[in-house]
């Protein structure tokens, strides 16, 4: 099926992807960020189907502004089914909030990953923003992709669009931009591992700043973490 959908959508645009996905996965779940790209697919799912369920991980470490920033384009966009999702054992494993500094990853996977994980149990597959130019293992990503680690179709509309046509989309049709990419911060996390990127830089270089790590953990190839990519 995944072959055939891929086939039939070869020159259609992120619309006609997410059209289909929601015909094909009925109890298709949409996972949002809510960072600094997220506001195009947020508004082309809106446009398609508002009441898409759209998961959004509370880490309970995010900037004031994302929190700020969900809410106001929920509203914006009357995204009817937005659920926010926080892990249930948090303060009792991370009571001083302070995992992240022994051990990232296993404050990513506490934080980020078992939650998300359990919020997808009730949904055959759900909607990525991936994007191709985001880095070498996302070269040839298509549409519709089954995850092997879960056998869910994992859904990219905007895999074949560039950084220019996100900022194209962004200013035709004069979307909101996160409020801390103008001070610094064109890729946004969790507050205490995101830091301000310099002129030149890579755009994620302020993620995990001088650590090996550069993806939360929610994205897995052939059952592997993969470590590379941009916001969801």
């Amino acid at each position: 099926m995944v072959s055939a959908l891929n086939a039939q959508l070869t020159h259609h645009g992120a619309t006609d992807v997410l059209r289909a996905a929601f015909q094909t996965v009925p109890d298709i779940a949409l996972v949002s960020s809510f960072g600094a790209e997220s506001v195009v697919l947020l508004h082309l799912a809106a446009m398609v189907k508002r009441d898409v369920p759209v998961i959004f991980i509370d880490t309970e470490m995010l900037f004031a502004e994302t929190l700020v920033y969900q809410q106001e384009l929920a509203e914006r966009l009357r995204l009817s089914n937005v659920r926010i999702i926080r892990a249930d054992d948090a303060e009792a494993r991370d009571p001083s909030r302070s995992l992240h500094r022994r051990n990232v990853d296993a404050c990513c996977a506490l934080r980020k990953v078992a939650p998300l994980r359990r919020a997808l149990e009730g949904h055959s597959g759900w909607i990525t923003g991936r994007k191709r130019y985001q880095s070498g293992t996302r070269a040839a990503l298509e549409f519709f992709e089954v995850e092997d680690a879960t056998g869910k179709i994992k859904v990219n509309p905007l895999a074949r669009w560039s950084r220019a046509d996100i900022t194209e989309y962004m200013e035709e049709n004069r979307l909101p931009r996160h409020p801390l990419v103008a001070q610094g911060y064109p890729s946004i996390g969790c507050a205490p591992c995101t830091s301000k990127v310099a002129d030149g830089e890579d755009p994620r270089a302020g993620r995990w700043r001088d650590q090996d790590k550069d993806e939360c953990g929610i994205h897995f190839v052939d059952g592997k973490l993969v470590r590379a990519g941009q916001d969801t």
